[in-house]
């Protein structure tokens, strides 16, 4: 008799633990409303994954017009450009949201439009991408906050930015609804005082627009005549490039389709129109104002704190003090939130990446809040050494940024590209979605080669040279594990057999002494693995067991964690494993039994079938197998669970037998 475990995702009727109220309670995957209660509307969505892009609008826009320095009316220029940009990558990006309505991002479109290989480059581009995207967005957010404050306290800028990384890797692994519902009033105070700074400028300074565009052109005959149009052009190009990290943001709802609410693609299409609307209405506008009051860099200040001041110096005061804190906190804030992008995409794009083996397979789990909670972790350790290392200073990190994302934007493009080539005989519109598709590229290219050119020298090689280092690994770790499972083939025929045998002979009837000898065999699914581990007790134990009992449970992971028929597939296929397991030893005689369940905390619900397990069958033994490497390495201990290891301390304390039994791997011939 097949017995199917319940769902252990629910805590113990006891207080609240340290971690409960750090984390929240555990997730309960038989509710069937889980994913449409986790799920975000494209209004939350543009909140956590759009907030990278707008809150850019606090660096990204300051930095190019900086570079202008006394050619400040040029940045009419780069306003234009920008707002090109932004509408041309969103417009390439809704393409892939409907082709990909699963999610993956630029991973996943190289990968299947191109190679693995390009698909590996591009997810560890934009993995460094998004640790700068919490670094640079914490620490502009530092910076935003201190402009409030009297210079003498610049001293505690990097303490707080640090502060700000350790919230948030803590906020995001209580899961990603919650993260960004505590967020969405920052960003909507943001929306409102930004409105006002973008709008009333246009609205109030209408008149001098004329002058504005008048002085625009007298600049760019001044700057062609001194330094020629090609050097008009240079300039013209870094501050463009500068300013390269607003467009950083736009890949996230690709990437993040997974966790938004049903129908996926309408909702990722709503969600682009928003981010790109909104960031580029904001971009444009800044430059615009910037140039309207005449603003220019002051000391502990920035860009954004001196508008705010000489916007609002004839305002009463009553209206203007208060503006300005507003406004500068709720751009400080809202970076805070823009890092949430990082915290967002990241772990998904390593859970990606572990899913195809690229990276250690523990970045696929999830915590029993249904959070991919080692990358989580990862992307803020990662955060915080770049936050210490660059001191938190903007105008290092701005030269780092930016460079990477741009990388997997024309990969992205190239492969949109080769898909509507390929499918121009099936695809009445694969002329227009090709031309979409090719300016994007053109578009993403040309700033990736500017970009390179502009920052190399000026510390983007640093950015390159890790970049180069994580898809170094990646490919040494996919090569890792292709090996491994090479070697572990051989145990295939194990299957094999034990199919013939279950087939040819007649199972047993389906009887079961619970007082007889039995073993009770930790499996993780129907493979060559469990049955090897099924005949080492017969050999090592000859026929002293009576009795085979197995326990399977299905790891809920980032790949399947995607809908209610996923978990019912895993539920199923779970089931059938077992199944077969029974199968084959009533076919050999043998009582047989099995405990099923599925659960992202695949340890603590082995725990919970094993005690049932244990008080039904009181002569009993657990068993589990763990591969032995030949030659035991640092590497073998990372990329490998030791989860056996783990549970046998468990079994003692509970005062269950637990033995282990070597699975051995030829590490020479698996290298």
């Amino acid at each position: 008799m097949l017995r199917p475990g319940y769902t252990h995702m629910t805590e113990p009727n006891k207080g609240p633990s340290l971690k409960i109220l750090l984390f929240g309670r555990a997730r309960s995957l038989a509710d069937r409303d889980l994913f449409h209660n986790l799920s975000l509307v494209a209004l939350l969505a543009w909140v956590g994954l759009g907030a990278d892009g707008l809150s850019s609008s606090c660096y990204g826009p300051p930095e190019s017009f900086k570079v202008l320095g006394a050619n400040p009316h040029l940045s009419v220029f780069v306003a234009f450009a920008c707002v090109l940009t932004i509408l041309a990558i969103c417009a390439s990006y809704s393409q892939i949201i409907s082709l990909f309505p699963t999610g993956g991002g630029g991973y996943l479109v190289a990968s299947k439009l191109l190679s693995p290989a390009a698909g590996v480059v591009s997810g560890c581009a934009l993995l460094i991408d998004y640790v700068l995207t919490v670094t640079i967005s914490v620490a502009s957010g530092a910076d935003a906050f201190f402009s409030l404050l009297p210079e003498s306290w610049a001293g505690w800028k990097l303490a707080v930015a640090v502060t700000g990384v350790i919230g948030l890797t803590l906020l995001n692994m209580r899961g990603v609804k919650e993260s960004v519902m505590v967020l969405l009033p920052i960003f909507g105070i943001f929306i409102l005082t930004h409105a006002v700074v973008v709008f009333y400028p246009i609205v109030f300074h209408a008149s001098a627009l004329g002058g504005a565009f008048g002085a625009t052109i007298g600049e760019v005959h001044a700057v062609s005549s001194q330094v020629g149009w090609v050097g008009l052009i240079a300039i013209l190009l870094k501050s463009y490039s500068m300013g390269a990290g607003t467009y950083t943001g736009i890949e996230a709802v690709s990437n993040g389709l997974p966790i938004l609410r049903e129908p996926r693609v309408r909702t990722g299409r709503r969600t682009m129109v928003y981010m790109g609307t909104s960031l580029a209405i904001t971009v444009a506008g800044l430059l615009l104002a910037y140039v309207l009051y005449a603003v220019g860099p002051e000391p502990g200040k920035t860009l954004n704190a001196v508008l705010c001041e000489r916007m609002s110096a004839h305002w009463p005061a009553a209206l203007s003090k208060p503006f300005i804190l507003v406004t500068l906190a709720s751009e400080a804030a809202l970076l805070i939130v823009a890092a949430q992008t990082g915290f967002l995409g990241g772990p998904r794009v390593m859970s990606n990446l572990a899913l195809d083996r690229w990276f250690p397979t523990q970045f696929s789990n999830l915590s029993d809040r249904l959070v991919t909670q080692n990358g989580v972790v990862l992307m803020g350790a990662a955060a915080l050494l770049v936050m210490v290392i660059t001191k938190g200073s903007v105008e290092v990190l701005v030269v780092l940024y930016s460079i990477n994302v741009f990388i997997t934007f024309s990969l992205s493009q190239l492969g949109m590209v080769v898909h509507w080539w390929q499918e121009r005989r099936t695809e009445p519109a694969w002329l227009r979605r090709i031309a979409v598709a090719g300016f994007g590229l053109t578009l993403t290219v040309f700033i990736l080669v500017s970009l390179t050119v502009v920052k190399f020298f000026e510390g983007g090689w640093a950015t390159l040279l890790v970049t180069a280092l994580l898809v170094a690994a990646s490919f040494a770790i996919k090569r890792h594990y292709l090996a491994v499972g090479e070697e572990l083939k051989r145990l295939d025929v194990i299957v094999e057999a034990a199919n013939l045998e279950t087939t040819s002979r007649t199972p047993a009837a389906d009887e079961i002494d619970p007082k007889a000898r039995t073993a009770i065999i930790l499996v993780n699914g129907y493979n060559g693995l469990g049955l090897h581990t099924v005949l080492q007790v017969t050999r090592v134990f000859g026929d002293s067991f009576r009795n085979f009992v197995f326990i399977l449970v299905g790891a809920v992971d980032a790949g399947n964690f995607k809908g209610a028929a996923e978990i019912d597939a895993l539920r199923a296929h779970t089931t059938e494993g077992a199944e077969r397991y029974v199968a084959w030893l009533r076919a050999r005689g043998y009582g047989a039994d099995a405990y099923t369940s599925v659960s992202a905390d695949v340890m603590g619900e082995v725990m919970a079938l094993a005690q049932q397990a244990a008080d039904r069958y009181p002569n009993r033994v657990f068993f589990a197998g763990q591969l032995l490497f030949t030659y035991e390495t640092l590497t073998n201990r990372l990329l490998h669970n030791h989860t056996a290891f783990s549970l046998q301390r468990r079994f003692f304390l509970a005062n269950l037998p637990f033995v282990i039994l070597p699975i051995r791997v030829d590490w020479q011939r698996a290298s």
